[in-house]
């Protein structure tokens, strides 16, 4: 594991589930982390005291990221507390699953405006304390599916797809301020969204197709996470990782 002491993580997302997994890993780690989820409750403050149990300095800024006033004035919080933002965790995500004919317009944008736009307005808002100190990490948390295509999932897949141009585009964008830009794209794992909406049947025909036998495990996850944000990592930007056993090459 690598030394993250004094750097400062945002993680979106981080009430449960994988997202509460890689601020408690950052935490671990040494870095001041950052909890967000959109209403601040007790899933979020239960992880808030779960950090503070590791005598590391955190704190809970409840936003939606799919409002850009919300994720500004978030921003501005944290930097009044911690004075600066090294790292951004782009976790926050949705899905809402139906076919394309029969899905509901007000859901589409329900998932985009959490998905991609939250991790636009994320960054956007994150970066300028990077440039200023030219260094800094940002990691969006992508999908497979984004990848493949998966029937009745139109909105995530788009925001999923969507996020991986992003990352290209932005890590161009701040490269030589030493700022990298990745994204980390996700298979099935235990704890993970995915998992929550696939019957067995499904889950059967899916564990065939996964060439290490096994679903994926937050460790995998979180160690790739722990080295792109390290100065081991600095040659790495505009990537995506794949983390999905070899489902996907």
């Amino acid at each position: 594991m690598y030394d993250l002491s004094g750097k400062v993580a945002l993680v979106t997302g981080s009430s449960m589930g994988l997202g509460r997994i890689f601020a408690l890993d950052l935490a671990r780690a040494g870095a001041t982390v950052v909890i967000n989820d959109p209403d601040g409750g007790e899933p979020a403050k239960d992880v808030v005291k779960e950090i503070e149990a590791m005598d590391r300095d955190t704190a809970l800024f409840p936003c939606d990221v799919g409002n850009p006033r919300g994720v500004s004035e978030m921003v501005d919080g944290i930097l009044r507390q911690f004075d600066k933002i090294d790292v951004l965790i782009n976790n926050a995500g949705i899905s809402i699953d139906a076919t394309t004919v029969h899905y509901d317009p007000e859901a589409w944008d329900r998932v985009i405006k959490t998905n991609i736009s939250g991790a636009f307005y994320c960054s956007k808002y994150c970066l300028p304390p990077m440039i200023k100190q030219r260094w800094g990490r940002i990691i969006s948390i992508g999908s497979l599916v984004g990848q493949i295509g998966v029937m009745g999932t139109p909105a995530y897949t788009a925001s999923k797809a969507a996020l991986i141009g992003f990352t290209k585009t932005l890590a161009k964008e701040v490269a030589r301020r030493s700022i990298t830009v990745n994204c980390v794209s996700l298979g099935y794992f235990e704890g993970g969204g995915l998992m929550k909406t696939i019957p067995d049947r499904m889950a059967d025909r899916i564990m065939a197709e996964i060439p290490v036998g096994r679903w994926g495990r937050p460790e995998d996850i979180t160690g790739a996470i722990n080295y792109l944000i390290s100065d081991s990592a600095s040659y790495i930007t505009g990537q995506t990782i794949n983390i999905n056993g070899g489902y996907y090459m």
